[in-house]
């Protein structure tokens, strides 16, 4: 019973966890292997430890104490399914651009398409071809994660909205960003010529 605390209370220090890192410390505190899923299903069961998806976790206790920091969702999102980097709709509600409620975190990935419903939120992720995966920086804090640039947030919610931006011409896109009701005049100039340089560029 106390090295079943005690493996929690390690567990309660990290940002997020996996079998691995279960398995190393109960190596370190003297426990058989095969008590590691018993353990996680222990855990899951006192409702100790979250699953945020097939073998990645967070104690109840973490995330309780980090559920308010953005930055810690947003750090989770990268975490979740890798490559990633928050984008979409989340991106421009970050950067104060869009009004809509955001409930579930958006992200842009490599990978093919998925959503997670997790106790920890809700993730969904869009796949994006090599070409598109760039313009997406790291911004470090307490939990660092990579989140698009205003205007690479903005492009790749037209992307995905409209199947790859085919067919549309740029009149087609300014109409669909005043019916989105984005706040395309507080974006920097800059980031304004960005997204305009990615538009042409592939329609």
């Amino acid at each position: 019973m106390k090295s079943k605390k005690n493996l929690l209370e390690q567990l309660k220090t990290l940002p997020h966890f996996d079998k691995n890192t279960i398995y190393q410390l109960a190596k370190h505190l003297g426990l058989e292997d095969s008590t590691v899923n018993t353990y996680i299903s222990r855990f899951l069961k006192c409702k100790d430890i979250l699953r945020l998806k097939n073998g990645l976790y967070v104690t109840t206790d973490f995330f309780e104490k980090n559920r308010s920091d953005i930055s810690y969702s947003f750090y989770l999102a990268n975490i979740i399914r890798a490559p990633s980097y928050v984008s979409s709709w989340t991106a421009l509600q970050y950067y104060n651009l869009a009004t809509e409620a955001v409930h579930t975190i958006s992200s842009t990935t490599l990978k093919v398409t998925r959503d997670y419903q997790t106790k920890a939120g809700n993730f969904t992720y869009q796949s994006i071809k090599k070409d598109f995966f760039s313009d997406f920086y790291l911004v470090k804090g307490k939990f660092d994660f990579y989140i698009a640039s205003p205007a690479k947030a903005l492009f790749d919610l037209l992307y995905f909205k409209t199947c790859q931006l085919k067919g549309l011409k740029l009149e087609d896109i300014e109409r669909m960003i005043k019916e989105l009701r984005i706040d395309f005049d507080e974006m920097d100039k800059d980031e304004q010529e960005k997204f305009y340089f990615l538009i042409n560029k592939n329609i």
